[in-house]
């Protein structure tokens, strides 16, 4: 069992934040956020395992029992948060896991009459250059923006379609958490589990509307997983309607079931100056080759998507909802 660390809110609203490490957990002191503690851990030279030792208390957390009882309650938070949500980034990219393009490619084949498609030469482009040798550049990945901190959905949460989606599907992703530090360098705090929620009806209809169906929301497990990321990650993605699992397939990711290694994403991520600005958090959703979609499955509002894998000890589960239509009019001053 691999080191970790989780947000808390009590009933009254204080947030406090947790360290387990193997079988063991105890709350922390002196800090209430995972950002917080990060930015103690910058300021002295310290790694964020070694931060949280420093603060641990007495008071411990039953792993198997009160965590589970916790989450349910809506009691543990996304494993990452900021207190001003424009200082958040969710991005990703896609087409970086072995078998990524076939579901994609698809979905495009018939746009491009035949043709060898965008989607299939860029995952080409990733197997031949996505791990490059070191200190040279690789293949670009594909890139999307979802949105900030607005979009980001705490586990057990609904995750809201706008009234205009044409559909709410899942994503069952690691996601690198990272903090810019005053020097513009950015910190790999760890992975979490992440529901990458977006409309793959929106998309296939044209893949030039990819950047429309990935404004969506997006969901973060609780669970911040310190140290190198685990190579080969083998989980679970399901889909449960009136408490019957309707869909269900087991997923891989991590970077021995990747194209791409987690250093070429995180490069040409941070290598734009603007996403450097210290004192952001950026949440980036390293891609999956598993979606219900692909199968011809459509979900519907009150579905709730599992997502499990380990060394995670808590799945991440949101309901399917569909906000109410808004009007937007646009006022001349």
């Amino acid at each position: 069992m691999a080191q970790r660390l989780l947000q808390h809110r009590d009933a009254a609203g204080k947030r406090r934040v947790i360290f387990a490490d193997d079988d063991a957990a105890h709350f922390l002191s002196g800090v209430e956020t995972t950002l917080e503690l990060a930015g103690a851990a910058i300021a002295e030279g310290a790694t964020l395992a070694a931060a949280a030792q420093a603060r641990l208390t007495d008071e411990t957390v039953d792993l198997a029992a009160e965590l589970a009882a916790e989450l349910a309650a809506g009691r543990l938070l996304p494993a990452i948060d900021h207190p001003d949500a424009a200082r958040l980034m969710l991005a990703g990219t896609g087409l970086t896991h072995l078998g990524s393009a076939s579901g994609r490619d698809a979905m495009h084949k018939a746009a491009a009459e035949g043709k060898q498609t965008d989607s299939m030469r860029l995952f080409l482009e990733g197997m031949e250059g996505g791990r490059p040798a070191a200190g040279e550049t690789g293949a670009q990945p594909e890139w999307f923006y979802k949105g900030d901190g607005q979009s980001l959905v705490a586990p057990e949460a609904p995750l809201n379609a706008p009234s205009f989606a044409l559909d709410g599907g899942e994503e069952p992703e690691l996601a690198g958490i990272y903090l810019i530090g005053d020097d513009g360098t950015p910190f790999r705090l760890g992975v979490a589990l992440g529901n990458e929620f977006s409309d793959h009806v929106t998309e296939r209809h044209n893949y030039l509307w990819l950047a429309h169906s990935k404004l969506r929301q997006a969901s973060l497990g609780a669970e911040l997983l310190l140290g190198t990321p685990p190579a080969d990650v083998r989980g679970t993605s399901r889909i449960v309607r009136d408490g019957t699992t309707v869909w269900e397939k087991p997923f891989l990711t991590g970077e021995d079931n990747m194209s791409h290694a987690l250093g070429n994403l995180e490069g040409h991520h941070f290598k734009y100056a603007p996403f450097r600005r210290p004192g952001d958090v950026h949440v980036h959703f390293f891609g999956t080759a598993t979606l219900s979609c692909a199968d011809g499955f459509q979900t519907q509002a009150g579905d709730v998507f599992e997502i499990e894998a380990a060394p995670f000890t808590l799945p991440l589960r949101n309901p399917l909802a569909f906000a109410p239509e808004a009007a937007v009019a646009v006022r001349a001053l």
